[in-house]
Order: C-alpha cells, then structure tokens, then sequence
C-alpha cells in the first residue's frame, strides 16, 4: 500500500501537506509554486484525493481552497503512514521520551508544512534538559530515520511567544503530566 501512495512524486508531496499536520491548507497555484510541479499534476490528485473523500475542499475568493478529512476512515492510518515515513515516530520514542524532563515536542519548518526535506526541526519545551545527552540520542535517530534533526529548546516562558508567529509548527507530543 505504502507503494502506491508514494509512487507518485506529486501523490508524495500532497500526502506530505495534508496528511502529516492536519491544519494545513492549499490551493492549487500556491501548491504549483510549493512544489515545483506542474498545475495539472497536482490538479489531477487533487481531484482524485477529493473524489475519495480524503480532502475536503472550499471556495475562498476566487481560490478552491483544500485540506484534509480528518473523519474520512482512513485519515488516521494514512497519518500514522506519514509518522513513520517522516521519522516521527523514532524521534519521540527515542529522544522525547528519553530525554527528562520535556513537556511538548513539536515539528517545525518545511517538513511541518508538509514539504519534503532531508532536514527535521524540532522544538523541545523543558526545563534542566541535559543538552549532552539529547545531542547523543539525536544523532542516533538521524542515523535511523537517514534525516538530519536540527533542534531548540524551549523553557515553557519562551514557548507561547516562538509559537505565537509561526505557522510552520505542529504538536507531535506531550507529557501526559
């Protein structure tokens, strides 16, 4: 299944941008300048991911605005698909979970909006984070994920305002505490 979905470079690049952080929004032209590809290679899966109902879609303007169906079945496997394709699901067990005390973890940059690159940044919120030891564990899991991960930590008082004016961020953990 994997391979069908990702057979196709355009199918790639809109699974990236829709299915991997839910509040991400498009429009045909933006997608065409995004993702260096044609308007009808994108319009032609588009057309197909809406006609399956995976996104949903809206007039604004004079623009046909597109995201994802987040009740469609089949939204939270193809999510999952993406977490593991992208190195999410490595990077939380294996340095958010590891490394004491952080609070939320979040994706950020191009890969959060959807757009496919070699390179992860994740935001770390904590407090008395031993900087070594993450170091350690991140270059592990770039060996295993074959991404490089820059990172930035975050006390909680930094938080709410490095977040206030990004768009490029999403929420990929936090402690359940």
């Amino acid at each position: 299944m994997l391979d069908t979905l990702i057979s196709n470079k355009t199918r790639l690049k809109l699974l990236l941008r829709f299915f991997l952080n839910p509040e991400c929004r498009g429009y045909l032209r933006g997608l065409e300048g995004e993702f260096s590809e044609s308007t009808n290679a994108i319009r032609v899966e588009l057309n197909r991911f809406e006609k399956a109902g995976l996104l949903l879609s809206a007039s604004n303007s004079n623009r046909k605005m597109f995201r994802a169906n987040t009740s469609h079945p089949l939204y939270s496997d193809i999510n999952s698909i993406l977490h593991k394709y992208v190195g999410i699901e490595k990077i939380v067990d294996q340095v958010v979970k590891c490394v004491a005390p952080v609070k939320r973890a979040y994706l950020a940059g191009d890969m959060a909006m959807g757009l496919e690159t070699h390179t992860l940044e994740l935001v770390l919120v904590g407090t008395g984070i031993d900087k070594k030891f993450l170091q350690s564990c991140i270059r592990k899991v770039e060996k295993l994920v074959h991404r490089n991960i820059q990172y930035l930590v975050l006390n909680e008082e930094q938080e709410k305002p490095y977040l206030r004016d990004k768009r490029d961020v999403f929420l990929i953990w936090k402690n359940a505490e």
